[in-house]
């Protein structure tokens, strides 16, 4: 009866769960932190490719040439897509869609999972082609 009361040490044992509980929390933070910072870039991305498209006029060389730059700076290697290509008239619309998968694994291979991240960005030809 006398050791059903004793409650000694009963503190020590909450500590330690609630350290194990805040660890894997943080471990979840740091591993999906990683996915939002892809995204961001991703939209960039799509948003520098769009633009270079509207001052070029035309979806060709001097978008390829943007794309391996942004690429180097991002260190991605998106799926592309676009609307058209070639000689886009002043005010006609462009869209380019950027395609990326990111893998989420939160210890090691287990339990990881792939998630496809998508942007999207639209704009109008500033040139007048002849």
């Amino acid at each position: 009866m006398f050791y059903l009361s004793n409650k000694r040490g009963e503190g020590y044992l909450d500590v330690v769960v609630l350290v194990l509980a805040v660890m894997l929390c943080m471990a979840l933070v740091l591993k999906v932190t990683p996915v939002f910072m892809t995204k961001s870039q991703l939209d960039t991305f799509a948003t520098e490719l769009v633009r270079e498209a509207e001052i070029s006029g035309r979806v060709g060389q001097e978008t390829t040439q943007q794309t391996g730059k942004l690429q180097a700076q991002t260190g991605l290697n998106p799926a592309i897509a676009w609307s058209r290509t070639g000689k886009l008239q002043i005010n006609e619309e462009v869209t380019v869609t950027l395609k990326t998968t990111v893998n989420i694994g939160l210890f090691g291979d287990f339990g990881s999972f792939p998630i496809e991240l998508t942007a999207k960005a639209s704009g109008k030809s500033e040139v007048y082609w002849k």
